[in-house]
């Protein structure tokens, strides 16, 4: 655990952690609540051996949410358990590695689902992922989940000729390490060239989103042609993220936009997030960064879309919206252990439960 995960980490009692688990497996939970509770578990800490346990436990029901095993009917949000394997793959855990794979060999999941194993098991970054993600590589019918298993060998491969050890800006595992270039035009005619590899698009991507002047933030924009939706989704989400704080290659580019939290990114974020022919994944990484820019503009969006019949992009607004709630209050999205909570405590579940707000802009920074 390096310094910026015990910044973001915390510890709660046992009966609190049993419950905040609950939580997360409860279907009649509203999705955002089920949203905050996944990304606070995910920074558990304790006292060895027992933080050991905790995580394993954690790491279990999160699992449990992966995989729809939580009830006799599978869980309903495909949103819920795509962030699931994000938290997986962040956590870089060797031990969520079968849970990756089953998940990734399930066809009747929904793509973004086992794009997301898939993209965990890049970040994992183990010799033993190759022959699974070579697997899904010529077997997976969906385009978006083939082009993260290519992503995702590509990583390894990296991993194993150098040293990407150099941690993210924004906190993050991400799905290629930033190209060793300083030139926005070189970056920019890289990043647009669809004959290049997936991996060299996607390092080309997240060397713009680090420089972050105008001129990056306008190519990555300019992206948001391109013809692969994986990474029209990263996209949107460093752009506008890293810049404002909030994966395939539109969703890799709406992911890096939300990062950026860059205003003139709000208008492509905007016609993204309105074209119902566009890409679910897509269209939920440009809610997500939308929420990131934050002004009155986008929040009106956000509340028109929070009704969108596809309840990837529907929900997705849902939580935007709430966790804009929270930062207008001066609170996280995330919980930790300090400020007493007394609105679960009331319900007769957990008592003496101490919780301390960290600052918006940590979660936000997670999702790269």
């Amino acid at each position: 655990m390096d310094s910026s995960d015990v910044e973001r980490s915390f510890q709660v009692s046992p009966e609190t952690e049993r419950f905040l688990c609950e939580r997360l497996l409860d279907q009649n939970q509203p999705i955002s609540e089920r949203f905050r509770v996944l990304f606070s578990l995910r920074n558990l800490r304790g006292a060895a051996p027992a933080m050991r346990l905790s995580k394993v436990y954690d790491m279990y029901v999160i699992v449990n949410i992966l995989l729809n095993l939580s009830g006799t009917t599978r869980d309903t949000s495909n949103l819920l358990a795509h962030e699931a394997a994000f938290a997986l793959g962040q956590m870089q855990d060797a031990e969520a590695i079968p849970a990756l794979e089953t998940v990734l060999n399930d066809l009747s999941l929904h793509p973004i689902v086992r794009h997301e194993a898939a993209e965990a098991l890049g970040a994992i970054g183990l010799e033993r992922n190759v022959p699974l993600l070579k697997n899904s590589l010529t077997s997976d019918p969906a385009q978006e989940v083939r082009e993260t298993c290519e992503l995702a060998l590509s990583r390894i491969e990296e991993l194993k000729n150098m040293s990407i050890s150099k941690s993210s800006p924004f906190l993050s595992v991400d799905p290629a390490a930033p190209a060793n270039c300083s030139s926005v035009q070189e970056l920019r005619e890289i990043l647009l060239n669809e004959e290049k590899s997936m991996y060299e698009r996607y390092a080309a991507l997240f060397a713009l989103r680090n420089l972050g002047e105008e001129e990056a933030i306008s190519a990555i924009v300019e992206s948001l042609g391109a013809n692969s939706a994986l990474l029209r989704h990263e996209l949107l989400s460093v752009e506008t993220l890293e810049m404002i704080g909030w994966s395939w290659f539109l969703v890799p580019v709406a992911y890096v936009l939300g990062q950026l939290q860059n205003k003139k990114a709000s208008d492509a974020l905007s016609q993204v997030l309105r074209d119902v022919k566009e890409h679910p994944m897509v269209r939920h990484e440009a809610a997500e960064a939308l929420g990131s820019i934050a002004d009155d503009q986008c929040i009106a969006l956000l509340e028109e879309f929070a009704k969108d019949p596809e309840p990837i992009v529907s929900q997705s607004c849902e939580v935007a919206l709430s966790m804009l709630d929270f930062e207008r209050s001066g609170k996280s999205f995330e919980l930790t252990e300090t400020d007493p909570v007394n609105k679960l405590t009331s319900l007769g579940v957990v008592e003496d439960l101490f919780l301390e707000v960290v600052e918006f802009s940590t979660w936000r920074s997670l999702k790269v």
